[in-house]
């Protein structure tokens, strides 16, 4: 017999033993599946409900009025007069139930006489999420309620100048809200 015909037959036999012995071949197959998901939820969103009002005052010495959170003025060194209510900010916050956030704040340190030649005057806020007739700090986290929701206060204080150019003075009060 030929030794190569002999050579091909014993590596077949020999492929045939390995087979049924399992060798080179898997004797048992495992396999497992993963889910993979996730879960999209409301997004955070803010809006202005209620705009920060100081009121109208004379100025001719000059001093503070600061409107707390829960919108109550108090003045020093400047007549409050009647007019128009004073206002505490407030934003309504909305997202996902239980969710926490973080607060920033920014806008105009100053507010700026909107027919004059520049005058300005400065701007302090603080804020909280109680409304609860606070005058200092700033509210930098939150979580939203069983039902989504919450507000954030915003006061301040404005510096008049002694003899304040008068005028209807305004600026910018923002506050950017964002999921942790």
């Amino acid at each position: 017999m030929n030794t190569t015909i002999q050579h091909k037959r014993t590596l077949a036999a020999l492929a045939f033993i390995a087979a049924g012995l399992g060798l080179g071949v898997p004797a048992h197959a495992a396999q497992a599946t993963a889910t993979a998901g996730g879960t999209v939820v409301t997004p955070i969103a803010i809006t202005p409900t209620i705009q920060l009002a100081f009121g109208n005052f004379a100025a001719a010495v000059g001093g503070t009025i600061t409107v707390s959170t829960s919108g109550a003025r108090s003045v020093s060194g400047v007549v409050g007069m009647s007019g128009p209510a004073t206002t505490a900010a407030r934003f309504d916050i909305t997202g996902e139930p239980g969710s926490t956030y973080t607060i920033t704040h920014s806008g105009s340190a100053v507010l700026t006489n909107t027919g004059g030649a520049g005058e300005t005057m400065a701007l302090a806020k603080f804020s909280d999420l109680t409304g609860a007739d606070g005058t200092s700090g700033e509210a930098t986290s939150g979580t939203l309620s069983a039902g989504g929701t919450q507000s954030l206060y915003v006061g301040g204080t404005l510096t008049v100048a002694a003899n304040q150019v008068p005028g209807v003075y305004a600026g910018n009060v923002i506050a950017t809200v964002e999921y942790n």
